[in-house]
C-alpha cells in the first residue's frame, strides 16, 4: 500500500470503512437479540439491553426447551431441510448439465433455457400457485413445501455457468473411453464442482430454513408449521407463562414474550451459523469461477 497512488489509498480506506460499517449492520442486530435472550424480563421491557445481557440468566432458553410446539416445528423444519436440499440439488444438477452443452450438441438448449428464464420474469401468481397445490392434494403435507419450489432457476444458472467453465477435454476424454453422460456427470463433473455445489447447497438450505410464507399458506393445521412459520405466527406460548406465574414466580419474573422470542430466534439461527463457516471458503470459487468466459 506504500507504493500505491493517493487515489488508490483513498479508495482502499473508503472501501474498508464501508465494509466495516456493513459488517456491523449485520452483526449488531444478532448481538442485540442474543443479549435480550440472556437478560431479565424487566431489563428487556425497559429497553436498557443493548449488546450485553442485563441480569444475566438462561431462563428463557429453559422455557423454550420445555415447549413441545417449538421442537415439533423444529423437527418439521429439519425434515424439510434434508428432503428439500436433496431434491433441489438432484434436479439442479440434472438440469444444469445438459443446458451447459453447446447448441451443436443440444439444438434445443436455447429454447429450454429461455423457458426457465421466463419463469423468473413472469410467475403464475399467488392464487394459481395455491390452487395447483390444492388440486394435487398436497395441502397440509410436507410435500407442499418441497415440490412447488423444487426447481430453482437461479441455482441452475449458477451450476450451468460453472459446468461451462470446466475444460471440455475432460468430457471428450471420458466419452472416448466409453463413458456415458451419467457416468461423465457423476464421476467427472461433480467431483471437480464441489465449490459450486457447496455454494448452491448452502443457498438451498438457507432458503428452506428461513421460508415461512408457504407454510402459512399451505398448512391448515398449525401443528404442521415449519419453524420459521411457527415463529412468525406465534410468540412464546402464553399458557406456559401463566403456568410459570403459578408454579415458579421467580422464573416468570425473568422471562417475558420478548426474551422468550429472542431465545427462539437465536436457537433458530444457530444451525445456519454453525454450518456457514465450513462452506464459506467455497463461496468465492463457486460464484466467481462460473462467470469466467473463454
Amino acid at each position: 500500500m506504500i507504493n500505491q497512488s493517493l487515489s488508490r489509498k483513498v479508495f482502499m480506506i473508503c472501501n474498508l470503512v464501508f465494509l466495516i460499517a456493513l459488517s456491523l449492520l449485520c452483526v449488531l442486530p444478532i448481538l442485540n437479540v442474543l443479549a435480550v435472550s440472556f437478560s431479565s424480563a424487566g431489563a428487556a421491557a425497559a429497553g436498557v439491553v443493548k449488546f450485553w445481557p442485563v441480569d444475566f440468566n438462561i431462563k428463557a432458553y429453559e422455557v423454550v426447551m420445555k415447549e413441545g410446539k417449538f421442537f415439533n416445528a423444529l423437527g418439521i423444519s429439519t425434515e424439510r431441510l434434508i428432503l428439500g436440499t436433496v431434491i433441489n440439488m438432484i434436479l439442479c444438477v440434472l438440469t444444469a448439465y445438459p443446458l451447459s452443452k453447446e447448441s451443436s450438441r443440444f439444438p434445443l438448449r436455447t429454447t429450454y433455457a429461455w423457458v426457465f428464464v421466463f419463469t423468473i420474469l413472469f410467475s403464475g401468481g399467488l392464487i394459481p400457485w395455491y390452487l395447483a397445490v390444492k388440486q394435487t392434494h398436497l395441502l397440509d403435507t410436507i410435500w407442499a413445501l418441497l415440490l412447488p419450489g423444487a426447481v430453482n432457476v437461479f441455482n441452475i444458472i449458477l451450476m450451468l455457468n460453472f459446468f461451462r467453465g470446466l475444460p471440455k477435454e475432460l468430457e471428450e476424454s471420458s466419452l472416448m473411453d466409453g463413458a456415458g453422460h451419467l457416468t461423465t456427470l457423476f464421476r467427472i463433473y461433480i467431483p471437480i464442482s464441489l465449490p459450486s455445489l457447496a455454494t448452491v447447497t448452502l443457498f438451498t438450505m438457507v432458503g428452506h430454513w428461513n421460508s415461512w410464507f408457504d407454510g402459512l399458506m399451505l398448512m391448515k393445521n398449525p401443528a404442521h408449521y415449519p419453524l420459521a412459520t411457527y415463529l412468525q405466527a406465534n410468540e412464546i406460548d402464553l399458557n406456559t407463562l401463566r403456568q410459570l406465574n403459578l408454579t415458579d414466580p421467580s422464573t416468570a419474573h425473568m422471562v417475558s414474550n420478548r426474551t422468550g422470542r429472542a431465545a427462539q430466534i437465536f436457537m433458530t439461527a444457530l444451525p445456519i451459523l454453525l454450518v456457514y463457516p465450513f462452506l464459506q471458503k467455497y463461496f468465492v470459487t463457486g460464484l466467481v469461477l462460473g462467470s469466467v468466459k473463454e
